[in-house]
């Protein structure tokens, strides 16, 4: 009688599908594209460079976040650009030393993220009314609440940017303060995403909205939740913008709705629903981040760059297609 030799290894993946599947692809990802460009462009790797592209992926981290939440339940949300810029100059009227409503002290601070804050909840629970009580489509009706806000407020400012901001508004989006901003919302939406019933409930949604119902889940009310928070995440956003650039603007964000779509969807969440985390997202923003950055310091146009990404984002829409086939 033979006996046959196992071997441990026969069954294994070959390594590129090993990691096409892992969850740190778009990580590998990340460092493979830093590695190839860096010769072209030494000073990606300088201490100065890390931090400005580490400054930019906070309040895209921010905003994708709440991107990925509404993917997740099978929507989209493209009037989080407009939100930022109603929040930015929204906030900023109030605290401008140019006839603002409070200007400067904690209590006009406060009273300005409230107001940001309020603005992009009211955004998104329109949305989310529209979509769940309306029957109307997700992309429809923020596209038009993106043309909407968006033109409300330039009209409301003129055009006009808000300066003079006070000093400790300003400091919120520089520095540890940032950090801490950008850094307790990512945790926030992740132990909701991972370790919450909402959380699970989000999931059902967007695996199988029938499903879901039948089995007793409120989905309008998860998916209005979600674009509410989609909306206050913007806002947030807007605040880490604003207070960077010391500077209130109703076109504040306008160029970052293919970054925000990008990294949620380079970071793995589905278009159709169901899959996403804020882990992949945190990846997804780092990559688009170090895109940016890179094809910026090699001089080339706006136009090109955009170019770039957009081709960047349907490869990473192929891989994840390519995944699922893998992974299923």
């Amino acid at each position: 009688m033979t006996v046959a030799t196992l071997n441990p290894t026969s069954d294994r993946p070959a390594l590129w599908k090993r990691l096409l599947g892992s969850e740190l692809w778009v990580l590998y990802l990340v460092v493979l594209y830093f590695a190839a460009v860096l010769p072209f462009a030494p000073r990606l790797g300088s201490a100065e460079n890390l931090r400005n592209v580490f400054s930019n992926m906070l309040p895209l981290l921010v905003v994708a976040a709440g991107q990925t939440v509404v993917l997740i339940t099978g929507g989209i949300d493209l009037s989080v650009t407009s939100i930022i810029g109603l929040a930015s100059v929204a906030g900023a009227s109030v605290i401008t030393a140019d006839g603002g409503l409070l200007p400067g002290g904690g209590a006009g601070i406060a009273a300005a993220i409230a107001v940001m804050v309020t603005a992009g909840i009211a955004v998104g629970a329109f949305n989310g009314v529209a979509v769940t009580r309306l029957r109307m489509p997700p992309f429809i009706v923020t596209l038009t609440t993106m043309m909407f806000v968006s033109g409300l407020a330039v009209w409301a400012t003129k055009s006009r940017p808000i300066y003079n901001l006070p000093g400790e508004f300003n400091a919120l989006g520089k520095g540890i303060w940032a950090v801490a901003i950008a850094g307790t919302v990512a945790l926030a939406i992740h132990v909701l995403l991972g370790r919450a019933l909402p959380g699970r409930w989000i999931y059902a949604v967007g695996m199988n909205l029938s499903a879901a119902r039948i089995s007793g889940i409120p989905v309008n009310g998860v998916i209005l939740s979600a674009y509410v928070l989609s909306g206050a995440c913007a806002s947030v956003a807007s605040l880490l913008y604003t207070a960077r650039l010391e500077t209130g603007s109703p076109v504040l964000g306008q160029r970052i709705l293919l970054d925000v779509i990008g990294a949620t969807v380079i970071g793995g969440t589905s278009l159709f629903g169901g899959k996403g985390k804020i882990l992949w997202t945190v990846f997804g923003v780092a990559l688009i981040c170090v895109i940016d950055n890179t094809l910026n310091m090699l001089g080339l146009s706006y136009f090109v760059v955009m170019m770039v990404k957009g081709g960047v984002i349907l490869g990473a829409a192929l891989l994840d297609a390519a995944r699922t086939r893998l992974l299923n």
